[in-house]
């Protein structure tokens, strides 16, 4: 199994594979380079990732109880998943199921827990 940081990594790394797939389709781009429009989504991925309270123990980003996405960025995102995950099980095979069971990791929300565990999980985070 794959420890948490390494999670992270393939986190990134997964979803680096799905905005390319999706910008060299819709904006015509070669495989390694991304529009302009699309290298700034994976701008706003990468701090929203490195900004996540729950930190190398994070669940995926659409099973997780915090919404941190802006409207905006959550639509792009929800449309370069729609068209590329379907496509990365042929492209990427254990990169899509990697990631599939990521998902199922459950958190529980920050306001849920008591103080003695948001420093706990903090400790663990970090």
């Amino acid at each position: 199994m794959f420890s948490q940081e390494e999670r992270l990594e393939r986190e990134l790394v997964t979803i680096d594979k799905m905005v390319k797939m999706y910008c060299a389709a819709h904006h015509k781009t070669s495989g390694e380079c991304l529009c302009d429009e699309c290298a700034g989504f994976m701008d706003y991925m990468v701090v929203r990732l490195q900004k996540c309270p729950y930190g190398k123990r994070k669940p995926t980003c659409g099973n997780c109880p915090i919404k941190c996405y802006k409207k905006l960025r959550k639509e792009q995102g929800r449309a370069i998943m729609m068209y590329s995950g379907p496509r990365m099980l042929l492209r990427h095979p254990l990169l899509t199921i990697a990631h599939k069971l990521d998902g199922m990791i459950k958190v529980r929300h920050p306001r849920e827990l008591t103080r003695d565990e948001r420093l706990q999980s903090r400790r663990k985070a970090h």
